[in-house]
């Protein structure tokens, strides 16, 4: 009994440094983005509808119910979900539901959130101010370092501080 006893404790003393090496290597390892399973691109990923009215709907067909129409063409969208032609998105409030793919576009743009921003003409909080930004205005975007994206918006350009915008990732950098 008293050896049984012994193979135990170095069995499971065995399968303890087991697991903690796996867990370990696990945390180590940097995880792969989610693909979708019809585009092979990454998701979430963020979009724009193209249209000027899109309808949301409760599931991915036509059959489905229209929950509400979102009627601000260029508004930017989070893919999170993709089934055959139809795209699951969100806004910046986190509603949505199942959009056809037809209208949406890759091209990227940002809302602004908060309060008044300044589009400014360098990344820099210092840098001179080309205008000013109103809560909820939609703006093509450009490049982004780190911090900061570059902008396009009622005719200006200019930098914002990324923190300020919702349709771009805290991570994402942008040539």
């Amino acid at each position: 009994m008293r050896r049984w006893v012994q193979w135990f404790r170095v069995i499971r003393t065995a399968a303890i440094a087991v697991l903690i090496c796996t867990s370990v290597g696990h945390a180590q390892q940097t995880e792969a983005p989610t693909l979708g399973p019809e585009t092979n691109l990454p998701l979430p990923r963020f979009v724009s509808l193209k249209a000027a009215e899109a309808n949301v709907r409760r599931g991915p067909s036509l059959s489905h119910r229209i929950d509400w129409v979102f009627q601000r063409r260029n508004m930017p969208l989070q893919v999170i979900a993709e089934y055959g032609h139809w795209r699951r998105v969100i806004d910046r409030d986190g509603q949505g539901g199942w959009v056809h793919y037809t209208m949406l576009s890759g091209a990227r743009t940002v809302l602004i959130n908060g309060d008044t921003t300044a589009l400014r003409s360098r990344p820099d909080p210092n840098a001179l101010e080309n205008a000013m930004l109103e809560p909820g205005v939609i703006a093509r975007l450009g490049r982004c370092d780190p911090d900061w994206c570059r902008l396009t918006a009622g005719g200006y350009k200019g930098w914002v501080p990324k923190a300020d915008l919702w349709g771009v990732a805290a991570g994402e950098i942008r040539d």
